[in-house]
């Protein structure tokens, strides 16, 4: 490694050895931009199925060495690192590049030294849930307003594709995990949020305090507004510890009144008293509560957020309500699937954690709640107080059933409970049936986990679709085999 790698941009990459940690959606684009830089590149990846040897064979004609089945071993003369998300700052990669003093970039860091002189600005979202929906609001609101724009980053569009396309845009809404922020430090966004904070990945970050200091990163050099959550004072607490550029505003958003600086609601209206001419006695008027699909509170707060971020932008307040009313939720985000016998099947399965079950179990009165799966090292018992009125019966299954099984023991036991003892696909559909069972009419039987869903799925996707399936089945009075 020469004695300026700490140094290295972008124009100096030309012949230099550079690695990059992983494939997929953000590995491929990194290593052929990496490539067209004039760089030596390699690719390392741990694991050698037919998707990496897929891609492997889409990068190699280009010159690009790419190593399967081997994650660990820095190869050798690497003179920078860029990484994918995902890969822990404490993998021997990584350990062996601080060592060696080799730099690491994730890829947000080197599409955000890529962008040229003209580049669009970011508006930029982070935090434990909501930010998908949040960008994506964010998002329908910018081309309501006619402008031109993607919503990109981790929502699954590779930054990188987007800085290196020919593609015109005015304004992009990036979404930004807690992993690419930490690899990210010169990021600089037009204006970014926080949604909320609550423990996630801490075998990932070390503890609360690093992944919550890594989600701060967001609002450093932040050029015209920091948007928090009033309801949640960590956050508020990052803007206050950022660095940002003079003339840089706090703005909160909150389900309630909002005060000077904030949006809020008011009498079923969202309002904007941050970007008025006089904050202290005027409000503007944004979009109708109605105008929020689906209309639960967590999502309410981020359709507040996205507002706010746009109207940071100079968003006029129509684009606002017509984009809310345009933006149609992704797929198991609460999801409404179908109303069997008075009572209504709602899909929840992007909940795979307890502050992202905690706000949809909010959202209803009387819950039949099927939840379990990985717990990711989470507890229980704050969630289980929280919803314990509400709760007509609980339907467990999953690996790390027994943890929810024993907050409710202590937090609810006169609730009734089913713990079906089984991991297997099949085990969606018993749930349904016994869900059923517990339900009344005008109960809403609700699959949001609070886990991740390894342990039985793929992903949180194909749980989702059990569910939805299981629920047409039961709608229809098909009973699977496996009962």
């Amino acid at each position: 490694m020469t004695s300026d790698a700490a140094s290295l941009d972008v124009s100096d990459l030309a012949g230099r050895q550079v690695t990059v940690a992983g494939l997929g959606v953000s590995g491929v684009p990194a290593a052929r931009a990496l490539r067209g830089l004039g760089a030596s590149v390699t690719v390392v990846n741990g694991s050698e199925g037919e998707p990496q040897r897929a891609q492997a064979a889409e990068l190699e004609p280009l010159g690009i060495t790419v190593r399967l089945g081997d994650g660990e071993t820095l190869p050798e003369s690497t003179e920078l690192i860029v990484t994918t998300p995902g890969w822990k700052p404490t993998s021997p990669l990584f350990l062996a590049a601080a060592e060696a003093g080799v730099p690491i970039w994730g890829d947000v860091e080197l599409a955000w030294r890529l962008r040229g002189e003209d580049a669009p600005p970011w508006l930029a979202v982070t935090g434990t849930n909501g930010k998908t929906t949040t960008v994506r609001m964010l998002a329908a609101i910018l081309e309501a307003a006619g402008l031109r724009t993607a919503a990109v980053g981790n929502i699954g569009v590779s930054l990188l594709d987007i800085v290196l396309g020919d593609e015109p845009y005015d304004v992009l809404a990036v979404e930004l995990s807690s992993y690419q922020l930490h690899w990210a430090p010169s990021l600089r966004a037009h204006s970014g949020a926080v949604l909320n904070l609550a423990p996630d990945h801490l075998d990932w970050h070390g503890s609360m305090a690093a992944y919550a200091a890594d989600k701060g990163r967001i609002y450093e050099g932040n050029q015209v507004a920091c948007v928090y959550n009033v309801a949640d004072p960590a956050t508020e607490d990052l803007v206050r510890a950022a660095d940002v550029e003079e003339g840089c505003r706090a703005i909160g958003f909150t389900l309630g009144t909002p005060g000077p600086s904030q949006l809020g609601v008011v009498e079923d209206i969202l309002v904007d008293r941050a970007f008025v001419a006089d904050r202290q006695k005027q409000a503007q008027e944004l979009a109708e509560v109605s105008d929020v699909n689906p209309p639960a509170p967590h999502n309410i707060a981020n359709a507040l957020a996205a507002a706010a971020l746009a109207r940071a932008y100079g968003v006029p307040p129509t684009a606002v309500r017509d984009g809310l009313r345009a933006f149609r939720p992704d797929p198991h985000r609460v999801e409404h699937v179908a109303d069997v016998d008075g009572v209504a099947y709602v899909d929840d399965s992007k909940a795979t954690n307890t502050h992202a079950a905690e706000a949809s179990l909010g959202a209803y009165e009387h819950i039949v709640w099927i939840a379990g799966g990985l717990a990711k090292g989470a507890t229980f018992d704050e969630l289980v107080l929280t919803a314990a009125k509400r709760l007509r019966g609980v339907v467990l299954i999953g690996a790390d059933r027994a943890l929810i099984r024993e907050a409710l023991t202590r937090h609810a036991a006169d609730v009734p409970v089913v713990d079906l003892d089984r991991t297997d696909t099949g085990a969606m559909a018993a749930a349904v049936r016994e869900a059923a069972r517990l339900a009344r009419p005008g109960d809403t039987v609700l699959m949001a986990p609070a886990c991740a869903s390894m342990d039985m799925f793929s992903n949180y996707n194909k749980r989702g679709d059990a569910f939805a399936a299981a629920v047409h089945d039961l709608a229809s009075g098909r009973v699977p085999d496996d009962q």
